[in-house]
C-alpha cells in the first residue's frame, strides 16, 4: 500500500498522518508494467491460516517459513504455467533474511533457479543490529547511521554542506580509529577514551561527556532518546528523519518509534479498505498484521550448510553465498535508506563484503540508496527513484544470457 501495488494511501512526509478519512489513489509507481505481482501473507498473517491437521505454530521458524513458502512459489508457477518465466524475490525488512532463505531453499531443493532479489532494508545477520554485552560491531555499524540522523535533524556544531562526504568520513571513522578504539575495551586509557568520544561528538551530534559515560557505545534507543532531547523530542527508528514528543524527558531510552505511530494506522485503514471494497474479499474475517503468537515463539534455529545458528545471533549469510554461488547469474539490488535507523546501510554494506564471494561474484550485488528511512517509498521522491531502479533491474536480469 506504500510501494509498488496498484493502490497507495497518502500519508505525510516525515511527519505525522492524521486519523481518517485516508486518501487512496492510483499507484503511478506499480510495478505491474514490468511483472506479474504476488503478495504472500505468510501463515498466520493477513487472511492466511493453517489448514487440515496443521496448526499455525508448525509454520513459525526461519526454516519452517521458507519451506512453507518455497511450496507455495512452486505450486503457483505451476498453476499458472509460469516455469520459463524470470523470477524475482522482493522482500522488506524480515522479508530480505527470508530471501535469503528461500532462495537458497527453492534453488537447491525446489529446483527453480531465480533471475533476482531485492533486498529492501536488508539484514542478514541479526546480530549485527543488536547491541549485545561485549560485542562491538554493532556500534561501528550503526555510526554512520547516527551520523546522518544528526545531519538531518542539524544537530551538529560545524554541520558540513555535503552530506556524502560527511558519511564518506562516518564510514572510514567508525571502521578505523572507532574499531580500534573499541577493540581495547577496558584497556583503552581515560585521554584515549576522551579523545574518540570528542571525534564522535562531531559526528553524532551527541555531548563528548554522554558518549564518554556511555563507554563510546550509545546503544540505538539511547541515541533515539538523547539525539532531541534538548527540544522533548524522541527520533524516529524505522525512519530518524520522524520525531515526536518524548514522554519523559529523564528517560535513559526511547519509549516508542515516532515513525511507526505516524503513519501504521493510514496503511491497516487503507487496507482493509480496498481490499473490502474494491476487491470485495474478506468481509467477515479478520486480517491479522502480525501472527498471534500467544505462548509460542518464532523459531530462530537456523540449518545453514554444516552450521547451526541459535536464538542469540540467527544469521542466513551463508544462504544467500550459497544461492549466488550455485547460480552465478543470480543478481541481488540492495536498497538501503540512509535514515534507516532498524537496519542501517552500512550494515548492508559490511554484510555484502563478508559473504565470502570470489571475485567475479561479487559483482552481482548491487547498492542502491535513498534519503528517507527503513520504508524510504514513503517519502515521494524516494518512490520515484525505487520504481526506476528496481523496473530497471528487472529488465536487466531477465534478458537472456
Amino acid at each position: 500500500m506504500g510501494s509498488f501495488g496498484p493502490k497507495r494511501v497518502v500519508t505525510v512526509n516525515a511527519g505525522v498522518t492524521p486519523p481518517a478519512p485516508y486518501k487512496l489513489e492510483d499507484n503511478p509507481h506499480c510495478l505491474l508494467d514490468k511483472a506479474d505481482l504476488v503478495f504472500i501473507d505468510p501463515v498466520g498473517t493477513g487472511f492466511s491460516k493453517a489448514v487440515g491437521k496443521a496448526q499455525n505454530k508448525d509454520f513459525w521458524g526461519v526454516d519452517q517459513d521458507a519451506k512453507s513458502l518455497a511450496q507455495f512459489v512452486q505450486t503457483y508457477v505451476s498453476r499458472n504455467n509460469r516455469w520459463n518465466s524470470p523470477k524475482f524475490l522482493i522482500g522488506e525488512s524480515y522479508g530480505t533474511f527470508r530471501n535469503a532463505v528461500l532462495a537458497n531453499t527453492l534453488q537447491q531443493r525446489n529446483g527453480l533457479y531465480l533471475n533476482g532479489l531485492v533486498m529492501v532494508s536488508s539484514v542478514w545477520d541479526l546480530g549485527t543490529i543488536s547491541f549485545y554485552p561485549g560485542v562491538d560491531l554493532s556500534y561501528i555499524l550503526y555510526l554512520p547511521s547516527y551520523a546522518a540522523t544528526a545531519w538531518y535533524h542539524k544537530v551538529l556544531k560545524d554541520r558540513p554542506d555535503n552530506l556524502d562526504s560527511f558519511l564518506a568520513e562516518a564510514r572510514s571513522f567508525a571502521k578505523g580509529e572507532y574499531a580500534d578504539a573499541l577493540l581495547k575495551g577496558d584497556t583503552l586509557s581515560a585521554s584515549d577514551k576522551s579523545a574518540i568520544a570528542k571525534k564522535m561528538e562531531r559526528f553524532t551530534g551527541l555531548s563528548e561527556d554522554y558518549i564518554v559515560k556511555s563507554n563510546l557505545r550509545v546503544k540505538l534507543p539511547q541515541f533515539m532518546q538523547e539525539l532531541q532531547r534538548s527540544r522533548g523530542l524522541t527520533t524516529g527508528r524505522l525512519d530518524a528523519r520522524f520525531s515526536g514528543p518524548s514522554y519523559s524527558l529523564i528517560s535513559d531510552s526511547a519509549e516508542y518509534d515516532p515513525q511507526e505511530t505516524a503513519i501504521t494506522e493510514a496503511f491497516v485503514a487503507a487496507f482493509n479498505m480496498y481490499v473490502r471494497e474494491e476487491l470485495k474479499f474478506g468481509q467477515e474475517r479478520d486480517y491479522h498484521l502480525f501472527a498471534d503468537f500467544g505462548e509460542n515463539r518464532w523459531d530462530w534455529k537456523h540449518q545453514a550448510g554444516d552450521f547451526a545458528f541459535f536464538p542469540g545471533s540467527p544469521n542466513v549469510m551463508l544462504d544467500l553465498a550459497s544461492a549466488i554461488i550455485t547460480n552465478p547469474k543470480l543478481q541481488v539490488e540492495m536498497e538501503d535508506g540512509l535514515y534507516d535507523l532498524a537496519t542501517p546501510f552500512f550494515e548492508a554494506e559490511y554484510s555484502t563484503e563478508h559473504l565470502g564471494l570470489p571475485e567475479n561474484l561479487q559483482k552481482n550485488i548491487h547498492h542502491k540508496y535513498y534519503e528517507a528511512g527503513h520504508m524510504m517509498y514513503l517519502r515521494d521522491e524516494d518512490l520515484t527513484k525505487l520504481k526506476s531502479n528496481v523496473a530497471a533491474f528487472i529488465d536487466s536480469a531477465s534478458k537472456p544470457q
